[in-house]
């Protein structure tokens, strides 16, 4: 079962990456380009040029999680750095779950393309 903690950290690869790599691709631009060990606990977000395409590389203590999702319509809402040198920025987890569920970075509201069936 996949479960995260409360001090779970999480970190965005500010730029795009090709959405094709998998477990050892995910794994090279987590130790290459961010610096980081995937070993360590933390969740490490990719997305594609057009930001309709997310990708979560997970170490569980036992093996890696590779996680996608597509959009179907609409962009995430993908953070930015203030530091033009940036190539990662730690999100809070409340954060990460806002940028899965369709929630604006900035202002906190729902984008428009998000709708789930039921829901006004």
């Amino acid at each position: 079962m996949l479960s995260f903690s409360g001090s779970l950290r999480v970190f965005v690869a500010l730029e795009p990456c090709d959405m094709r790599k998998g477990f050892n691709g995910l794994e090279a631009l987590v130790a290459d380009r961010l610096e980081e060990s995937v070993q360590g606990g933390a969740l490490f977000l990719f997305s594609n040029k057009k930001r309709t395409r997310l990708k979560v590389l997970y170490w569980d203590g036992s093996g890696l999680w590779v996680l996608c999702k597509r959009l179907e319509k609409g962009r995430f809402s993908w953070p930015k750095s203030t530091d033009p040198e940036a190539v990662k920025l730690r999100l809070r987890p409340e954060a990460f779950a806002m940028l899965c569920d369709g929630v604006q970075m900035q202002g906190a509201k729902f984008l428009p393309w998000y709708e789930r069936d039921g829901e006004q």
